[in-house]
C-alpha cells in the first residue's frame, strides 16, 4: 500500500512540475513576444491647436489632418483615413477578434492563473491585446469579460492609449454580445453583475410594448458608452421557427411581424434615430434569417449546417430584417453560418453566398452599412472548429476571396 501511495505522489508532483514548467514556458513566450510588440509602438498622441481648433495628431506629424479634425464630417474624416491607410492596416480593420483582460481591467499580455474559466483560456489561447493591435493592425474586438464597470472602462482607457501610439493612432471599436441577461453564455450571452438585469429576447417579445423595447435599448446604450463599448453585437432578428433550436431563447420568437417591430424599437433603443458620438452601432443578426435548422441542430456545427424551408418561408424570415432592422437603419448586418438548401444558385453558406449578400442584401434590398460575417468562417483556431460550410474544399485564401466577392 505505501508503495502504491508512493508512486501517486511522485505522479502527482510530475503532473504539477509538467503544469508549472508549461505555464513557465507560456508566460515567458508570450511576454517576449509582448515586449516586441511594444516596442512597435511610437508616442502618444499630443493634442495640438490648429486655427482654433483643438485636435488629436494621431498620426504624429504635427498638422491637422482631414481624419483629425473633429469639425470634418465623417465620410471626409474616414476618406481621409483610409487613403492614409497601407494595405496591413486595412486589412486589420476588417476583422472583430476576440479579446482579453485580466481581472483587474488590464490589457491581457501574459497567461492568467484563475479559477474563472474564461479569464483562464482567454489568457493562454488568444493572442496578446498588442499582438492583435501593433503587429497584426486589428483596432476591433470582441470582450469577453465580465469586469465591474470601472475596470471594464480601464481597460477601454488603457486599450485606446496602445492603439493611439499605432502608426495612425486609429480608435479601438469594443464590440460585446449581449449582457443584460441573467444567463451567461460566452458567444451567445455574458451575465454582467455591473449592468442592469433585463429579460431575454423572448421575455421582452412576450410584452408586446416597443416603447419598453426601445427603453432597454437607450439604458444598455447607456451602460455600454460609460465603459467604453461601442458596437453591441445583436438584435437576433432570427425567427424560432424550429423549437428544437437551441437559440431559440435569444430571438424574438417564431412570429415575424412581431419580431420586427421589437427589431426597430431594440435598435432605435441602441443607436437613436441617427447614428452620433452617442449611440450604440447594432450588427443585426443573422441575415437572411437563422432558426430554420434542419432537425434543430444549430449551424455552430457541421451536423447542423442545413437550414430547411418545408413550407416554402425563406422570405418570412427576412422580415424582421426587412420591416424592422433596416426600418431603424441597422449599422451592421451579420450572416448566419448555415446554407440556405435549395434557395440559391450554389449550396453555400451564407458568408459566401453571393446571391444573399450581394444579389439580396445589397442589390434588392440596398443594405449599404457594414456586413461582418459570424466567426471562425476561414480555418478553424483555439477557440473552435471552422465553419466553412459548403467551401470546406476551398483553400482558407480563397474561401477568404469568396467572402469578399460575396458582398
Amino acid at each position: 500500500m505505501r508503495k502504491v501511495l508512493k508512486i501517486l505522489k511522485y505522479l502527482v508532483l510530475s503532473v504539477i512540475a509538467i503544469l508549472i514548467v508549461g505555464y513557465a514556458v507560456i508566460y515567458f513566450s508570450k511576454k517576449s513576444k509582448s515586449n516586441n510588440n511594444m516596442e512597435l509602438l511610437g508616442e502618444e498622441a499630443p493634442t495640438l491647436t490648429s486655427t482654433g481648433v483643438s485636435y488629436r495628431d494621431l498620426n504624429k506629424n504635427g498638422q491637422m489632418d482631414i481624419y483629425e479634425n473633429p469639425e470634418a464630417s465623417i465620410d471626409q474624416r474616414a476618406n481621409d483615413l483610409v487613403s492614409q491607410m497601407n494595405l496591413e492596416e486595412k486589412a486589420g480593420s476588417m476583422y472583430v477578434n476576440m479579446i482579453g483582460t485580466t481581472t483587474d481591467g488590464e490589457p491581457m499580455e501574459t497567461p492568467v492563473l484563475s479559477t474563472d474559466p474564461i479569464t483562464l483560456m482567454m489568457s493562454m489561447m488568444l493572442p496578446t491585446n498588442s499582438e492583435m493591435i501593433a503587429r497584426k493592425k486589428m483596432n476591433s474586438f470582441n470582450i469577453l469579460a465580465s469586469l465591474d464597470a470601472d475596470k471594464m472602462a480601464k481597460y477601454n482607457n488603457l486599450i485606446q492609449k496602445m492603439a493611439e501610439r499605432t502608426r495612425l493612432g486609429i480608435p479601438i471599436t469594443i464590440a460585446t454580445d449581449p449582457r443584460h441577461g441573467t444567463e451567461s453564455n460566452p458567444g451567445a450571452g455574458l451575465y454582467t453583475p455591473a449592468f442592469s438585469k433585463w429579460p431575454s429576447s423572448f421575455g421582452l417579445a412576450a410584452t408586446r410594448d416597443t416603447v419598453l423595447v426601445k427603453e432597454f435599448g437607450d439604458i444598455a446604450r447607456q451602460e455600454y458608452n460609460a465603459v467604453g463599448i461601442r458596437l453591441a453585437l445583436h438584435p437576433m432578428a432570427d425567427l424560432a421557427t424550429e423549437p428544437r433550436w437551441g437559440r431559440s431563447n435569444g430571438t424574438f420568437g417564431e412570429d415575424a411581424h412581431l419580431s420586427a417591430i421589437m427589431t426597430k424599437a431594440y435598435v432605435l433603443g441602441f443607436q437613436g434615430d441617427s447614428l452620433d458620438q452617442n449611440s450604440v452601432a447594432c450588427m443585426t443578426k443573422h441575415f437572411s434569417g437563422g432558426g430554420p435548422q434542419k432537425d434543430g441542430e444549430d449551424a455552430h456545427f457541421p451536423y447542423g449546417k442545413e437550414q430547411v424551408y418545408p413550407g416554402n418561408n425563406f422570405d418570412y424570415h427576412v422580415i424582421p430584417f426587412t420591416e424592422g432592422a433596416f426600418e431603424a437603419n441597422t449599422a451592421q448586418i451579420m450572416p448566419y453560418y448555415g446554407i440556405p438548401v435549395g434557395q440559391t444558385s450554389e449550396e453555400v453558406a451564407f458568408a459566401f453566398n453571393k446571391d444573399i449578400i450581394q444579389g439580396l442584401l445589397r442589390d434588392s434590398l440596398n443594405f449599404q452599412g457594414v456586413v461582418c460575417t459570424d466567426w471562425n468562417i476561414i480555418s478553424k483556431s483555439r477557440m473552435g472548429e471552422g465553419r466553412a460550410w459548403g467551401v470546406e474544399h476551398l483553400s482558407p485564401k480563397l474561401r477568404i476571396k469568396k467572402t469578399l466577392d460575396a458582398g
